[in-house]
């Protein structure tokens, strides 16, 4: 199937959680990525402000602050590329371009990620034999994962049934070492 075909079927696969499954499925992949020593360990941790159906991660993003990470969230830019920001409590996000919620924090640069000890990115599916992350299509996050250095854990949050085989891939395309979704947390490279 290509990208285009696949993103459909994914998006209206989420389309038809309930608000009771979104609920449970954001609070199991928070509950077992919180119980890792490499998360509890991170000290910078660039993770996504979730919206709709993604797998939320509000709640996540307020943990690791709430035990002392520094979390930054993604600036979208003009171009599409991912700035940082940090945030610093639910007070301190505003709407950005899309409505996507945004750290008002000051703007730390496209290369901020590089700094991140622990990287959370959102996807639509991850191929579960090469890691090949599927998103939205608008290439911010294969930018942002381009900048990361190969030993810092990127982690791709789900929901059943998006670890899959077979995700199209581009040689833009870039991978993510783990995968969670609410059953299983998968080590992929």
């Amino acid at each position: 199937m290509d990208k285009l075909n696949l993103r459909r079927e994914l998006m209206s696969s989420r389309a038809s959680l309930s608000p009771e499954q979104l609920r449970t499925n954001a609070s199991k992949v928070r509950e077992t990525l919180l119980d890792q020593p490499w998360v509890q360990m991170a000290g910078l941790v660039a993770c996504y402000w979730s919206m709709g159906t993604e797998p939320e991660t509000h709640g996540l993003v307020f943990a690791l602050w709430k035990h002392g990470a520094t979390v930054i969230l993604p600036v979208l830019k003009e171009d599409n590329d991912l700035d940082w920001a940090v945030y610093d409590g639910p007070d301190t996000l505003a709407p950005g371009r899309y409505g996507v919620m945004e750290p008002v924090d000051t703007r730390r640069g496209v290369d901020a990620i590089r700094t991140a000890a622990l990287v959370i990115v959102p996807a639509l599916a991850v191929d579960r034999l090469t890691g090949v992350r599927l998103g939205r299509g608008g290439g911010s996050y294969d930018r942002a994962l381009a900048r990361v250095g190969p030993n810092v854990p990127t982690v791709a949050l789900l929901h059943p049934g998006e670890l899959v085989e077979g995700v199209p891939a581009e040689p833009h395309d870039q991978r993510v070492r783990w995968a969670i979704t609410p059953r299983e947390l998968t080590r992929l490279m």
